[in-house]
């Protein structure tokens, strides 16, 4: 009887180790702290970059309001941080593939279906 279970805590622990690994998964996004506190420091000098604040710089327009445009998307958000993040010649800077992901994630975080711009 001993043997017969030795046998079969032998064949259990050769089962066990024969499963396949867990699939390699992406890196999880930062907090949304993270992003906020790199947002402000890349970006809050001019743009406001949390909900019911006003941008620093009048021309550059608060983050809420760029996200609840009419007909923006994920892609088009990430598109244009990722091309035409270069004009005016203050926003000449580089944001690597995993900072725009991040940032576009965040930023979508401020769409809402009742938002409506600050009054200036």
């Amino acid at each position: 009887m001993r043997r017969g279970i030795a046998l079969l805590g032998a064949v259990s622990s050769g089962l066990a180790a024969c499963q396949p690994l867990p699939a390699a998964q992406e890196p999880a996004p930062p907090p949304h702290h993270e992003v906020l506190a790199f947002a402000q420091a890349a970006c809050g000098g001019c743009h406001a970059v949390e909900a019911d604040a006003i941008s620093p710089v009048a021309e550059a327009p608060e983050w809420p309001r760029i996200v609840n445009a009419q007909g923006l998307t994920r892609a088009t958000l990430r598109s244009w941080l990722v091309d035409a993040h270069n004009y005016p010649e203050e926003m000449d800077f580089t944001l690597d593939p995993p900072q725009v992901d991040d940032l576009v994630d965040y930023m979508l975080t401020l769409r809402r279906s009742d938002y409506r711009p600050p009054s200036l």
